[in-house]
């Protein structure tokens, strides 16, 4: 059983590490910390976090109308440290694909933060056990949904119980107007998906229903491809004569399209597009 420290000290909350090159004094940093409440930001010296990656979070945050995700990295270490960037951030991309390559997160390892050029930072990973670099080949490219869900397949979830990303969440300043919440990839598809295809969530709620789950992350994957073809072919029913006609439609333009790398939401929309297209055609 650990010791426990008696007296007082600092709530049992994470500590957040915002990745983002600053300059500060001639100094270049690489992440920092944030006093919320006085709107600050300081920087932390130490480039190197070494812990036990506990699990992998998407994170939503609703700004100004826009939506702005943010891959939480969960790290156990001498606290719990939570490291925040952009999913379209380099570190983010560069951590990913490092962790892809992982096979065991019940041992130790060194996330590394490196100033790039101009305002970006990239993220080196190491066994922390051997100190030596896992590397991978740079693919700007990759499916980055599906390699977070193959790096949170081999993650030890933290228990149920604490929701470090929820309920430890930072006190927001009050005269910003972002709200957070944790995302499954899974739920996170579906959102974007249905918001594309403007198909009613209330359908979404009763689908589910069915299932006898609340939300697409309690699904089989296969499940979730299913859900996706209901709303894209409620979507077309109406553009065809016979219900069948959408589904090859679909299957032809979307799913062999996807099998093939496209990015699910770009098919989507390049086959939304060409109904778009002959309709147009048939007007003029």
């Amino acid at each position: 059983m650990p010791e426990i420290k008696l007296g007082l000290g600092n709530p049992p909350q994470p500590i957040y590490l915002y990745v983002k090159k600053l300059e500060v004094d001639g100094w270049i940093y690489a992440w920092y910390n944030c006093e919320i409440e006085q709107d600050k930001k300081i920087p932390v010296s130490q480039r190197a976090l070494t812990g036990y990656v506990l699990e992998l979070r998407l994170t939503d945050k609703d700004f100004k109308g826009k939506d702005n995700l943010k891959l939480d990295i969960v790290v156990q270490a001498d606290e719990i440290y939570i490291v925040r960037s952009g999913i379209e951030t380099n570190f983010a991309k560069s951590f990913l694909l490092a962790a892809s390559v992982v096979q065991d997160f019940t041992q130790p390892l060194i996330i590394v933060a490196n100033p790039g050029d101009e305002n970006s930072v990239f993220c080196n990973l190491y066994d922390a056990l051997t100190k030596t670099k896992i590397r991978r080949e740079w693919n700007p490219n990759a499916d980055w949904a599906i390699m977070i869900r193959d790096v949170q397949s081999k993650l030890t979830p933290i228990s149920d119980s604490v929701d470090y990303a929820q309920s430890a969440q930072p006190q927001s300043n009050p005269k910003q107007t972002t709200v957070t919440s944790a995302i499954h990839p899974q739920d996170l598809r579906v959102k974007q998906i249905r918001k594309l295809l403007n198909y009613p969530l209330d359908l979404i709620k009763e689908w589910l229903h069915f299932q006898d789950v609340s939300s697409p992350s309690e699904l089989h994957h296969s499940k979730v491809d299913e859900l996706v073809k209901t709303m894209c072919i409620a979507w077309a029913s109406d553009k065809f004569d016979h219900p069948n006609h959408a589904a090859n439609s679909y299957q032809k333009y979307v799913v062999s399209a996807v099998t093939d790398g496209v990015d699910e939401l770009q098919a989507i929309k390049a086959w939304m597009q060409q109904f778009q297209q002959h309709t147009v055609a048939q007007m003029v």
